[in-house]
């Protein structure tokens, strides 16, 4: 249903009560429709399992690497990102990194299992943020050569 809405409001997007809006057309149309719950998959559970298995990864890093993601970030913001979008965070990038490192070792590599004793042990192209890069894992940016604290 095309929606109407007051004081000077042209379109609205996201979700109130049980009313889904979507904003078309740089504002100048609004939709409203019943907001359902989306049916589960597959692939959300697979997804959901890499995100926990990460977050646990990620909780079990040295505060110097931590401290090195987020200077990799801002890094990353200041050369990378456009002035009109949001930068990534820390730990989006370690996400990322970890996709990357997935897809280049597709076989040995599952991100629902893989452990920090494995990423310590077997893997040393991303216990560093200069390694990461090195390897392709993150975009290059200058000033990364300097991240070395290990995870």
């Amino acid at each position: 249903m095309k929606v109407t809405l007051k004081y000077g409001i042209s379109a609205y997007s996201g979700t109130i009560d049980e009313i889904t809006f979507g904003s078309y057309r740089d504002g100048a149309v609004c939709i409203a429709r019943k907001w359902v719950y989306p049916t589960l998959t597959d692939n959300n559970a697979e997804i959901g399992s890499a995100a926990k298995n990460l977050a646990s990864l990620y909780s079990e890093c040295s505060p110097e690497f931590k401290t090195d993601l987020r200077s990799y970030a801002n890094l990353y913001a200041s050369q990378r990102v456009k002035r009109n979008e949001l930068p990534p965070n820390g730990y989006s990038l370690f996400i990322k990194m970890f996709y990357a490192f997935a897809e280049a070792n597709e076989g040995t590599v599952d991100l629902k299992s893989v452990t920090y004793g494995d990423v310590s042990s077997l893997f040393p192209d991303v216990t560093t943020i200069a390694s990461a890069v090195e390897a392709g894992f993150l975009p290059k940016v200058s000033g990364a050569d300097e991240l070395t604290a290990s995870m």
